[in-house]
């Protein structure tokens, strides 16, 4: 299935019906009055939550949605039927812009959750409703008005517990292939992960958790280096980021400063960032010698010293079983004390700063500078 995260949408509500202009005329009695009856209300269009999906790719062969109009009234005052609303499915954890006025609209996060986006509209009045004391045989009716109809801004963020964090081959996509069984392409070349992967990870029969690894960043990201911060908002919806870092680069680098030059990338993105819980992990510990290992295991905890740190090997195994366990214990605090509920304030920084984001790159390079075409990209969920 091919993974789409952002679309732009025109939505359009259904018409009201017609009011109807009609007087009764029967047998017994040929001048019975105004018997018009009113016209039905439009359908509106609603988006509704649903969890079965992960990409939206569906609405680049179908942006254009139109809710069904309300029928006119007739005689005998018989209202129209009204217009049936359109349910449109989406996934969850997609925001809901306002393509024209930039505003937040909502955010889908749960299953059947529903959000009205275009309000059907209202009926017309027949002339049965004009009748008076003083205006017995009233001719006037009004019609329905027409549905509202706007431009929408869909952006998918994957619902994770979990979001890995690091430079380009710091092992993120070899850690979630050894935890879950998610099956991401690895390979030992920078930028080897182009979209957002998803693992579950088993802790045991009743505990479990999701892990999300985006495309690595590198120094001057967040001005569209690389494959720049395109996917970084699929990491604002996370309880906690693991930010991996190579504790044995091929380039010579320090490990330490690379930290902090992802780190910066990520706070020049948006600084809600700040607000999460970053541990870090440093990999690849087999190919270091004790020595080398233990001096920068103090290092990293020196630096970091009100974070938590671990040293793992995604290729042996060592140090895996530990995290696994923490994180296990972290996720499961943060749902039973609803930490990882975020404020609405900090989701309405967060979706300020992805959709700056957004518009800077698409104003300075457009789409095609990420070197992306979304019809090659592909999504990997695996929920085994």
């Amino acid at each position: 299935m091919k993974f789409v995260d952002e679309v732009t949408i025109r939505v359009t509500a259904g018409k009201g019906g017609d009011g109807c202009l009609s007087f009764h005329r029967g047998p017994n009695n040929p001048k019975g009055g105004p018997d018009g009856g009113n016209g039905g209300i439009g359908g509106s269009v609603v988006l509704v939550g649903h969890e079965s999906l992960n990409t939206l790719i569906d609405f680049r062969f179908k942006p254009l949605l139109r809710a069904k109009n309300g029928q006119p009234g007739g005689s005998q005052q018989k209202t129209g039927a009204q217009g049936v609303d359109l349910e449109v499915p989406i996934p969850c954890g997609t925001t809901v812009i306002d393509e024209d006025t930039l505003q937040v609209l909502g955010d889908i996060t749960k299953e059947g959750q529903r959000m009205t986006v275009a309000n059907g509209g209202s009926k017309g009045v027949g002339n049965a409703a004009f009748k008076s004391s003083t205006n017995r045989s009233p001719r006037r009716t009004t019609r329905g008005k027409i549905g509202e109809e706007r431009a929408l801004r869909l952006q998918l963020k994957v619902l994770a517990d979990i979001g890995l964090l690091g430079l380009p081959n710091a092992g993120k996509s070899t850690l979630i292939a050894r935890v879950s069984h998610s099956k991401p392409k690895i390979a030992d070349y920078p930028f080897t992960t182009l979209v957002p992967n998803l693992g579950v990870v088993q802790v045991d029969a009743e505990r479990s958790f999701v892990v999300a690894d985006v495309p690595g960043l590198i120094a001057g990201a967040s001005q569209g280096h690389g494959i720049g911060t395109r996917f970084l908002r699929h990491l604002s919806r996370t309880v906690s980021l693991l930010h991996l870092v190579d504790l044995a680069p091929l380039d010579g680098t320090d490990p330490i400063e690379n930290v902090k030059i992802v780190e910066n990338e990520l706070m020049t993105f948006s600084d809600a960032f700040s607000e999460k819980d970053i541990w870090v992990v440093g990999t690849k510990i087999d190919v270091l010698d004790e020595e080398r290992k233990s001096e920068l295991s103090e290092r990293l905890r020196l630096e970091f010293s009100e974070r938590v740190v671990h040293l793992i090997s995604a290729v042996t195994g060592e140090g895996i079983d530990d995290l696994v366990q923490g994180l296990s214990l972290h996720v499961e605090a943060q749902r039973e004390s609803q930490k990882d509920t975020q404020t609405t304030s900090t989701f309405e920084k967060f979706s300020a700063d992805i959709l700056r984001h957004e518009l800077d790159l698409k104003r300075s390079s457009g789409d095609k500078a990420l070197g992306l075409d979304e019809d090659e990209v592909e999504v990997v969920y695996t929920n085994e």
